[in-house]
């Protein structure tokens, strides 16, 4: 399993990968700055195919086209507004990892790169939101075969340092 994850400093809209997540809102829209970096990459197609699907409720995933990103797909995983931790956010947060790892599943997409969902304008803690996020992807790696590998990418160092202490604390 451990084999199967990576943990980058990158800009996840640069990644040569099958997909990557967009860490989303329930209308899809652009939100942060990762949403925005997407978008804009992606160019104007992808604003369309999003409004065409109408929304995604938190703790869910929707599938598009990259466009013009190097990622050939776009899956928007949705996690949840941060309300204090006493309105299930944790729980919604890991099924909008799942749910994104489900779609990669069923479309046999090979690499899948993630980004830190719901940290941005959603204001999950960011350490909470770590733990849920390695947890959440170690184990469905350990009963699925697809994706075949994934990529937790970060903006800086020190988070993608915590990420790779959190793998490491799993294998212990």
């Amino acid at each position: 399993m451990r084999s199967r994850i990576e943990v980058v400093t990158a800009d996840l809209t640069g990644l040569a990968v099958d997909a990557i997540v967009h860490a989303a809102d329930p209308e899809l829209c652009a939100t942060g700055r990762v949403g925005q970096a997407i978008r804009q990459a992606a160019g104007p197609k992808l604003r369309e195919e999003c409004r065409s699907i109408g929304g995604c409720p938190p703790g869910e995933a929707r599938m598009t086209g990259g466009y013009e990103l190097p990622a050939r797909w776009v899956i928007h995983a949705v996690g949840p507004r941060w309300c204090g931790g006493g309105q299930g956010e944790p729980g919604v947060l890991a099924s909008a990892y799942t749910e994104a790892l489900r779609l990669a599943e069923r479309n046999e997409i090979t690499t899948i790169a993630f980004p830190s969902i719901a940290t941005g304008a959603r204001g999950f803690p960011r350490e909470a939101a770590a733990r849920i996020a390695v947890r959440a992807v170690a184990t469905w790696l350990v009963t699925h075969e697809w994706p075949r590998r994934v990529i937790l990418c970060c903006f800086e160092d020190a988070t993608a340092d915590r990420y790779r202490a959190l793998l490491a604390s799993l294998e212990r």
